[in-house]
């Protein structure tokens, strides 16, 4: 009877305390997580139970008769990532729920062909995707680049590939490698971006200098390389392109394994590797044109949408052969070879690589970690650090003969930061500081007169950014920047050198020490720079756009400029910089029309430049060394401009038919001397037809065709003594080659294999009736013809 007077206490006692407890009221709101506004018509769902209700129009909701303990709720919204929250219910409570309401990756906005989130409103930008980065795997960023309307590239060989933006290249161009502003002696002509392709997932080219977080100097333009997009789910995958190629008779092959966790955790890894004989002009061999190139790369990171943080480590090792012919033994073979046009050197094929070479090393890591304020907005923090080694060999004998006669390490430690408000649907502000060290170590140990010498180079910055949204269809953005830069260098000079170039009385305080046949200066400049931006956007439906930019820019001049004194061996020629350079200064106006059609569609893009104090590096002379002759080229200042349009369209005429089309004019002008400027690109002309058969396992052929016009425009030659003529002889270093027109071919077809797999194969031709031409804008037309037929092979397999 005990007993069960115990139970029927405890059982009454039960269902008091479940009568209590399931009595209490929930209440809540959902709001957008940047700008903490009600969110209406988000759905809210008690999880395990039949219990769900909407959010009326101040973002509040309202569960009653719930019983106290633990319980879950799923919260979704139109444009919202579902969320999943655990509430622990003590009586009535109060929730507040933030949702991810306008979320980075819907701000993608469409150019032709491609998906891809903008870097800029007002300016100029187009992307490569990855298929089209893939296309390119066995080839250099430069060489993919081209494709771009507007973008040419200025080559040493085909080695050696420069991206060139409206006119302007190396330092004017920034190079921006997964957040990483690119710091490997971009001053030489010669001095190829260090890095792989196949490491990438899309490259976007910003025309002129709207793009201020990334740099003031970028009188030319931005070139963003991004890496593929991190997917937040568990996955494993990765691919692998095999290239090999007939000219050359090589090729390169390249992996990359990712792992990706639903946590948000990744890890990816990519390597790759390439090898190339001695490349062929249509007649000959292209002795010592040969190439060998290691990329490696490594991310590790966790990303949310609230914090995170990612760490990258590359590794790009080359070595490049130039063309043996381009290293003259006398000022007449240098005159014969540059007026005839006919190679002094041609040796049979080989994989060997010989001096005249480069090889250059490049490190960089890097860690950026970032959070996401409620209600404010995104915080940035990075801090990467990079090492340049350059090592470049000259044609020498006896004891010296595998003796660097460049020896350059760059070490470049930068810190970064930037806070992005977006708590506004109508604005957003940007407000960015950057700090960086640098310095340049010049091996005495070559044995040869250094042409870059010992520095040390600090770089402080802030920028300010907005932009307005003012309704649907118009965008307004802004833009300041400071910079401040400073060079300590240590030169010595030849006492004859300095006395040439006019130092003696306006540099005299530079000077240490006087050894008699030299100088020991210790030059130390500092430049405060200023740049801005402003322009719009208007979009008055989805299939139009019109941009109006204006940017001004200055640019600092880079340690090549000022102190270039000797022979720059790769580049075959004596280069001389100037104390006296000072920044140089941009004033650009770009606008863009763009229109989509039913099957077709196009844009149009005129700008013009106003860069006064332009830095110029041209051909004044001829000297004989010990180890040749070589020209002699001079840095100098002047007031140019340069105007121009880019054009592209396509058209979609049937089912599986289109067609591309581009056209690109710059003209480049001194305006102080009244003549034309130097290595300006002709206009060119590109078109495209492409048959596509989806049905046929993705079948598709493309025919190019590209027309490059005849560089009318250019400066006057020089005129120099000849020894054995024993008179002066004009010496033609600057007259253009004759126009060129060349065909592409190339066809690939996908198959599936190993259940998930993807092979996709792929043949191209590359100069299909092996054309007998010469670049303007490549260095070694004073030489040799360029290259002749290519036919590659690509295999890629997704797994």
């Amino acid at each position: 009877m005990k007993k069960f007077a115990f139970m029927l206490f405890l059982l009454s006692t039960a269902g008091n305390g479940f009568a209590q407890n399931c009595e209490s009221i929930l209440l809540g709101q959902v709001v957008d997580f940047h700008d903490n506004t009600p969110l209406e018509g988000a759905t809210i769902l008690i999880t395990g139970t039949p219990l769900t209700t909407i959010t009326k129009s101040d973002g509040k909701f309202r569960f009653e008769g719930i019983c106290d303990g633990v319980l879950e709720l799923e919260i979704f919204h139109p444009d919202c990532k579902s969320q999943f929250i655990t509430i622990t219910m003590k009586g009535d409570t109060f929730k507040k729920v933030s949702l991810e309401h306008h979320l980075e990756e819907l701000q993608e906005v469409k150019v032709v062909g491609d998906l891809v989130k903008k870097e800029t409103n007002s300016a100029s930008e187009q992307t490569l995707n990855l298929n089209t980065i893939e296309r390119f795997s066995g080839k250099s960023i430069g060489d993919a680049l081209r494709e771009i309307a507007g973008v040419s590239s200025l080559n040493t060989g085909s080695n050696i590939v420069k991206p060139s933006i409206h006119g302007l290249n190396g330092s004017r161009v920034l190079i921006l490698n997964d957040g990483v502003r690119m710091q490997d002696m971009e001053w030489g002509e010669e001095h190829a971006p260090n890095m792989d392709i196949n490491g990438s997932g899309s490259i976007s080219v910003i025309k002129g200098a709207a793009a201020l977080q990334y740099g003031g100097d970028a009188i030319g333009g931005v070139i963003v390389v991004s890496p593929q997009k991190i997917i937040k789910k568990d996955s494993l995958f990765g691919k692998s392109l095999l290239n090999a190629m007939t000219n050359g008779r090589g090729g390169n092959i390249s992996s990359e394994l990712s792992k990706t966790y639903e946590s948000g955790w990744f890890a990816n890894g990519q390597a790759s590797f390439k090898r190339l004989g001695d490349r062929e002009a249509p007649d000959y061999v292209l002795s010592n044109t040969g190439v060998k190139e290691i990329g490696i790369k490594l991310n590790v990171g966790k990303q949310l949408f609230d914090w995170g943080w990612k760490a990258n480590y590359s590794f790009f090792d080359a070595e490049l052969a130039i063309l043996r012919a381009s290293h003259i033994g006398n000022v007449d073979d240098l005159i014969r070879s540059i007026n005839g046009g006919q190679p002094e050197v041609i040796d049979p094929f080989t994989y060997d690589i010989d001096a005249p070479r480069q090889e250059v090393t490049h490190h960089i890591a890097s860690l950026n970690v970032y959070k996401r304020f409620q209600g404010l907005g995104k915080w940035n923090v990075q801090y990467d650090f990079q090492n340049n080694r350059r090592f470049e060999y000259d044609i020498r004998v006896g004891d010296d003969r595998n003796t660097a006669a460049i020896d350059l390490e760059l070490t470049t430690h930068t810190f970064a930061t930037d806070f992005k408000w977006d708590a506004s649907s109508k604005r957003t502000l940007t407000m960015g500081l950057l700090a960086r060290f640098q310095n340049n170590f010049a091996n005495p140990a070559t044995g040869v007169r250094r042409l870059i010498p010992d520095y040390e180079k600090f770089d402080f910055g802030g920028f300010l950014i907005a932009d307005f949204y003012l309704n649907e269809n118009f965008t307004l953005d802004a833009g300041v920047r400071y910079d401040f830069n400073r060079v300590d260098a240590q030169k010595f000079y030849l006492e004859s050198r300095w006395v040439e170039r006019g130092y003696e009385t306006e540099f005299e305080s530079l000077i240490v020490d006087d050894l008699g046949t030299q100088l020991l200066t210790n030059p130390k400049f500092d430049y405060h720079n200023f740049s801005g931006t402003v322009g719009f956007q208007y979009e008055p439906n989805n299939s139009s756009n019109f941009r109006l930019n204006y940017a001004l820019a200055q640019r600092a001049p880079n340690p090549s400029e000022l102190f270039s004194d000797g022979l720059h061996h790769s580049a075959a020629r004596i280069e001389l910089g100037d104390l006296r350079i000072s920044s140089e200064t941009s004033h650009k106006v770009s606008l863009s029309q763009s229109k989509d059609f039913d099957s077709w569609g196009y844009s149009v893009e005129p700008y013009v430049n106003f860069i006064s104090d332009f830095i110029l590096l041209e051909p004044t002379g001829v000297e004989f060394t010990i180890r040749g002759a070589f020209p002699v080229w001079t840095y100098r200042q002047t007031d140019t401009r340069l105007i121009g349009v880019d054009f592209t369209a396509y058209t979609e005429f049937h089912t599986n038919w289109k067609t591309n089309h581009s056209f690109s004019l710059v003209k480049g002008k001194d305006i102080s001397k009244d003549q034309a400027l130097i290595q300006i690109p002709p206009v060119s002309f590109g078109n495209t037809l492409t048959y596509m058969k989806p049905e046929w396992n993705g079948f598709e052929i493309r025919l190019e065709s590209r027309y490059a016009f005849r560089q009318n425009e250019f400066p006057p030659n020089i005129t120099i003594f000849s020894p054995g003529l024993q008179e002066e002889v004009l010496l033609e270093i600057n007259t253009p080659p004759e126009a060129y027109h060349l065909l592409n071919l190339d066809a690939q077809m996908a198959f599936s294999v190993f259940g998930n797999g993807k092979l996709t194969t792929s043949v191209s031709a590359e100069n299909l009736l092996n054309t007998n031409y010469r670049n303007y804008l490549n260095r070694q037309r004073y030489f040799a013809d360029d290259l002749g037929r290519n036919i590659s092979l690509q295999l890629k397999l997704n797994y």
